[in-house]
């Protein structure tokens, strides 16, 4: 049984929606935050990334960086403005890039759901980034950027978000500077019933990005039960921000992988590769199939295909693309046992397209771009259903929601 749960929003007026909207806070760097937020003082890239306004050498992670961020967050409320909406309510997100659409609810989820594995995970997280996030809502007092949630889309639910997109006038209605177009709609008081009771109907919400967000905001909620001695479970640190889309509306893109050091040579590199995999010159800088990879190197694709040596796995996480990569090429070629922690390795979303991965080489930056077939929804379900974890960085969502048009203070 899920949880869903309106609230009272912190929101920018509409006249500066596309103003204070920013993209999320892990897809860009500090230099890049800081051109993005250039000339614009109530960007929200000012509340996420609040070391734009700090000196080069401080450290992201220190108290100062927090305290920036709330005093910004307390100077946008009054300068924007950011007001905050009189009675709780469940929001409908209209996302559109290009041909590809897709709607969610923006509500509150349950922390307790994420704890007890009603909310279902796919991907470990860092403790540093998890420490980030947590100091960044305890500082503030707001969980300031959207987790994107997904499940199997319920009929009821969708022809709800469907009479109130084509009778309501939205909120927010704004092409943001990538081409991703954002439509906001407050759900109608006397529909919000019936979605809360459809999806407590659902066992399982999937956790499709943001996994630092939900981490953080249930570490969040473990210390603030504890400071609180009248703790009695309905208190707003007990949810989470979240946005709601249904699975089959839903795009998966590649996120690729670049090495820096092939610590040999080429031809070396080659011979290894080889052993597992059948490498040929191609025309193609992306897999047309499961199971295959696109290799840039020396100004050249080639296709790698598996061969007999490549055993697939018994476990759901073992016969997907990137894990047959990690088992079979990154750990035995390059010895990069951990992605996570490996400073050999990076990853590249693909909405950069494999233009990047060739740039990247021929820059000299790396050595060696691999370009891999997307993870599917199916594949992410059914490994989070099977209690299984991906290799890192194994799927990129686009379009991306923005930060600071729905914040949830805690």
């Amino acid at each position: 049984m899920a949880v869903i749960r309106p609230f009272k929003a912190v929101r920018p007026l509409d006249k500066v929606a596309h103003l204070v909207a920013s993209v999320p806070y892990d897809v860009v760097n500090t230099e890049e935050a800081a051109q993005l937020a250039k000339g614009n003082p109530v960007s929200f890239l000012r509340v996420t990334r609040s070391e734009i306004e700090l000196p080069q050498n401080i450290d992201h992670y220190s108290k100062e960086v927090y305290q920036k961020a709330k005093e910004n967050f307390e100077r946008l409320k009054q300068e924007a403005p950011l007001i905050q909406d009189e009675t709780s309510a469940i929001y409908i997100y209209k996302l559109v890039m290009g041909t590809q659409e897709q709607v969610g609810l923006a509500a509150t989820f349950s922390v307790d759901d994420y704890d007890n594995n009603v909310i279902l995970k796919h991907e470990k997280t860092r403790k540093v980034k998890e420490d980030d996030r947590t100091n960044h809502i305890t500082t503030t007092g707001a969980q300031t950027g959207p987790v994107f949630l997904t499940y199997r889309g319920i009929e009821a639910v969708n022809n709800v978000v469907n009479d109130t997109m084509a009778s309501v006038k939205p909120l927010y209605d704004f092409t943001a500077p990538d081409g991703v177009k954002h439509t906001i709609w407050m759900l109608p008081a006397e529909k919000t019933n019936l979605v809360v009771n459809e999806i407590a109907k659902v066992n399982n919400l999937y956790i499709a990005d943001g996994h630092h967000r939900a981490a953080s905001a249930s570490r969040t909620r473990a210390a603030m039960k504890d400071a609180n001695k009248n703790h009695k479970g309905d208190e707003e640190y007990n949810f989470f921000l979240a946005v709601l889309f249904p699975a089959e509306q839903l795009k998966i893109l590649p996120y690729n992988r670049v090495v820096f050091d092939l610590k040999q040579t080429k031809e070396e590199f080659i011979a290894k590769a080889g052993k597992n995999f059948v490498i040929e010159e191609t025309n193609s800088p992306s897999p047309q199939l499961k199971k295959t990879f696109a290799m840039y190197i020396g100004g050249k694709w080639y296709s790698l295909k598996p061969n007999s040596n490549v055993k697939e796995g018994t476990t759901v996480g073992d016969k997907l693309d990137v894990s047959i990569f990690q088992n079979y090429l990154l750990t035995p070629v390059f010895g990069i046992e951990d992605p996570r922690t490996d400073s050999n390795i990076d990853f590249i979303g693909g909405i950069r397209g494999t233009a990047e991965l060739e740039k990247l080489v021929d820059s000299g930056k790396a050595s060696v771009a691999f370009s891999l077939y997307p993870v599917s929804l199916d594949d992410l379900m059914n490994i989070s259903d099977a209690g299984e974890i991906m290799p890192p960085k194994s799927t990129w969502f686009e379009p991306k929601l923005r930060d600071g048009l729905l914040v949830h203070t805690v």
